[in-house]
């Protein structure tokens, strides 16, 4: 496994499991229990994926010491509110059986994510989260926060894949000494092409990897921690196995030649999904 070092020390996994959309319970837990065997030490949840009783479970289960697992959860925005905050949080502790929680994130910048933020402060100063951050916060709205609060966040997690490599984003990221996580990392298959190209097909073949293993090394030498997503345990290993190769400068370039700017998913400064959240569950 190799490690992003965040800005205030702590040693982030480069490389997660995603549980996003994993309703099931007992195959959640299945599943988180598997990518545990394969070797993930990271494991990213959310309060809106509403599976953390079956990460928890998993975690209880796991032979895997506690203190070598990072354990990512995230606040959805129903809950920033002062009153609502700090409580949600203890609650998604004891869903996920743990003590403390390695990163904690806000998930979306809507609602009242200002006071959100100064929530996840305390709880940084107070011991119960080694890393705070947030999730789908583009530049503007992240130096915004930063500009107007104590503490930067340690990470973002943002939509990330060869069709969305956000270079803007990054670039002020790295400035303020941000990481970067990768959800989507394979594009939550909507773009399968993206597995046929011919600049993913060509280094496949050379180094005996996959096209989603190439597209995965791809960003964690990009600098992102991809947390890819999958039910099945064969896949799961797969992505696991990214750290036995490396990309070199020309598959590099003709890899991030592809970035087309475009987000799928996340896109949360377009008015109609500010809107639509107002109705979201």
């Amino acid at each position: 496994m190799e490690y992003i070092q965040l800005s205030n020390g702590v040693a982030m996994p480069s490389l997660g499991f995603g549980t996003y959309q994993i309703a099931d319970l007992d195959l959640c837990e299945q599943c988180v229990l598997d990518a545990i065997n394969a070797g993930y030490r990271m494991i990213d949840t959310a309060q809106g994926y509403y599976n953390e009783e079956a990460v928890g479970a998993a975690l209880r289960k796991s032979p895997v010491p506690r203190e070598e697992l990072f354990v990512v959860t995230k606040v959805r925005f129903h809950n920033y509110e002062p009153e609502t905050c700090r409580t949600s949080v203890m609650q998604s502790l004891e869903k996920l059986e743990v003590e403390y929680l390695d990163l904690l994130l806000l998930h979306w910048p809507f609602a009242n994510y200002y006071a959100a933020w100064r929530e996840l402060e305390r709880l940084y100063r107070e011991g119960v989260v080694r890393a705070i951050g947030v999730s789908n916060f583009h530049a503007d709205r992240l130096v915004d926060l930063i500009n107007y609060n104590e503490i930067a966040p340690h990470v973002n997690q943002i939509e990330a894949h060869l069709y969305c490599q956000q270079r803007v984003n990054r670039e002020w990221m790295d400035k303020y000494q941000v990481a970067a996580m990768a959800y989507a990392p394979l594009g939550q298959a909507r773009r399968m092409e993206m597995y046929e190209l011919p600049q993913v097909m060509a280094p496949a073949k050379k180094y005996g990897k996959t096209p989603a293993q190439v597209m995965l090394r791809f960003l964690i030498q990009s600098g992102f921690a991809p947390i890819p997503k999958s039910v099945h345990t064969g896949r799961i290993q797969e992505n696991g196995q990214v750290f036995d190769f490396a990309l070199d400068e020309a598959e590099m370039a003709a890899l991030r030649a592809l970035d087309t700017g475009v987000a799928m998913i996340g896109n949360p400064e377009n008015p109609t999904r500010a809107e639509a959240s107002i109705g979201w569950k």
